[in-house]
């Protein structure tokens, strides 16, 4: 595969930031940083007072890059649903089948099968973030009125991209929607589960058993709905 083909560029609403921390390098610290504090200190225990302190800057500083931490929250999960929507393009670029783009696509979604790239912050840490704290970028009041500006942008996309993978192996599947998100929110569940709640969850057979698991549910629910025509 051509990879040259593809060019990762993250399209973030800019209504989440005041300055965009790509243009500068205290910018980019505050971004780095960040990915790394958020999962040292969690989400409530984090704060740009904490934030300026380790990258030596002021408060008000970071405060001109961003209105709050939940825009920050949101910003950073932003670019990481933009970089799976570009590895589930690169992935699935020459294949057909769309049975094996499926198996490809919770493949990425379980953080396997990425490619390597500098970005704002470990990949790592912010599939972490994405894991244990995304939920709370959605989870608040005012859910409806950041969804009318776009801030959902980027995730509604992947779920949208996958959801085109479904209607190929079924034009007719009536709730890809719900398949799909309750296979990206499932994963990121069950690998909380693993290190902090253990009894809610198995322990993997095989490395390749979260694919596996949501690749078998996802297949048996569209063959299920098919037998119920």
């Amino acid at each position: 595969m051509n990879t040259g083909l593809f060019r990762f560029s993250a399209v973030i609403n800019p209504e989440m930031y005041l300055k965009d921390p790509e243009s500068s390098l205290l910018g980019k610290n505050i971004i780095r940083e960040s990915v790394q504090m958020i999962n040292e200190l969690g989400f409530e225990g984090f704060t740009f007072k904490k934030l300026s302190q380790r990258i030596g800057t002021t408060e008000a500083s970071v405060y001109r890059y961003f209105e709050n931490k939940n825009k920050l929250l949101l910003y950073l999960t932003s670019w990481y649903w933009a970089w799976i929507e570009y590895q589930l393009a690169l992935i699935n670029a020459n294949i057909n089948d769309p049975c094996l783009k499926l198996w490809n696509a919770i493949a990425v979604l379980s953080n396997r099968k990425l490619t390597d790239m500098q970005g704002p912050g470990d990949i790592n840490g912010l599939f972490d973030i994405i894991c244990v704290e995304s939920s709370k970028s959605y989870f608040v009041k005012d859910v409806d009125s950041l969804n009318s500006q776009g801030f959902f942008y980027n995730y509604k996309r992947i779920v949208a991209n996958i959801r085109e993978i479904i209607l190929q192996i079924d034009p007719g599947y009536a709730t890809p929607n719900m398949l799909i998100s309750t296979i990206i929110e499932g994963i990121h569940h069950q690998l909380y589960f693993a290190i902090h709640l253990p009894s809610l969850t198995d322990t993997p057979p095989n490395e390749d058993y979260l694919e596996d698991f949501y690749y078998k549910l996802a297949i048996s629910s569209i063959q299920n709905q098919n037998n119920l025509k």
